[in-house]
């Protein structure tokens, strides 16, 4: 009985050496793997955002560029560290860079409208059709642009949504800019009476926005007869005033425009429609005008 406890004894030993061999070389390094991967993480998020604060004060770099720039600084790090904590386990660097290759490759074909999205945010870096803070519009989302990554964009719509847009679908479609021209057309109709003085209707008009400081003197407004309606003659009033001031000025014009054109004794006429009733018995007629 004594023999065979000493013979398991020696092969469990035999068995044994070589692990705690393995286990003395390759646990310090596993812990050391761990505590690199835990530090190099925790340094590439203060690094974004130490590199994002000092972005966001310098007046010479666009705010669109500070998010990007940050990220980039941060993944750098990351895959540095990557490599460094593959490196303490023991795997070569050629290997690496070879394993790094290998599933970069498999992850571009597999991902390829990720990379689709990337390339679109570096052109819209790159050409700046929007910056941070425009209201941009494409047909299928709009908003004021608050983030540009290297993937996708966040928009916020007037109606507080959140959106968050792959760059690809801002690239692929035509963009429209309302914040990025300094000033832009007040373009308002008003209707008047066919009996009304037209002439009269379009000083009232012009005094109107003349009036109005946030009007701009260059161009001058203009007010013109735009159109014969069925039931009305429509008046143009166009004036041109800073981007920021369109939507109040515009909701003024309006409001002021038709109590000025009451004022001066023109009248705004609903719809209305001639009716001629031909062949048509008698009493039928004399109901219908009744």
């Amino acid at each position: 009985m004594e023999a065979a406890v000493v013979q398991l004894s020696g092969e469990v030993g035999t068995y044994l050496a070589p692990l705690m061999v393995w286990a003395t070389d390759a646990i310090p390094r596993v812990i050391g793997a761990l505590v690199l991967l835990i530090v190099g993480w925790w340094i590439a998020a203060r690094a974004k955002r130490a590199v994002r604060r000092l972005l966001d004060g310098q007046t010479r770099i666009d705010a669109t560029l500070s998010g990007v720039i940050a990220s980039l600084v941060r993944y750098s790090i990351l895959i540095v560290v990557i490599v460094a904590v593959l490196g303490q386990l023991g795997i070569q660097t050629t290997s690496i860079l070879a394993g790094l290759g290998a599933i970069g490759l498999a992850i571009g074909l597999a991902l390829q409208g990720t990379l689709s999205n990337i390339a679109a945010g570096m052109m819209l870096l790159w050409l700046r059709p929007f910056r941070v803070g425009d209201y941009i519009d494409n047909g299928a989302v709009a908003g004021t642009v608050k983030e540009v990554g290297l993937f996708a964009s966040e928009l916020h719509s007037w109606d507080g949504i959140f959106q968050f847009v792959p760059n690809s679908e801002l690239w692929n479609k035509r963009i429209i800019n309302y914040s990025r021209l300094s000033t832009r057309l007040v373009d308002l109709a008003f209707a008047v009476s066919y009996d009304d003085d037209l002439a009269k209707g379009q000083e009232v008009l012009r005094k109107l926005a003349s009036d109005d400081k946030r009007v701009a003197s260059d161009p001058e407004p203009q007010t013109f007869v735009d159109e014969l309606g069925d039931s009305a003659v429509v008046l143009r009033l166009r004036v041109w005033a800073a981007n920021s001031d369109y939507w109040t000025l515009r909701r003024a014009l309006t409001e002021r425009g038709k109590a000025a054109l009451e004022e001066a004794g023109l009248s705004i006429p609903f719809p209305q429609r001639d009716l001629h009733i031909k062949d048509a018995p008698e009493k039928l007629v004399a109901k219908a005008v009744a």
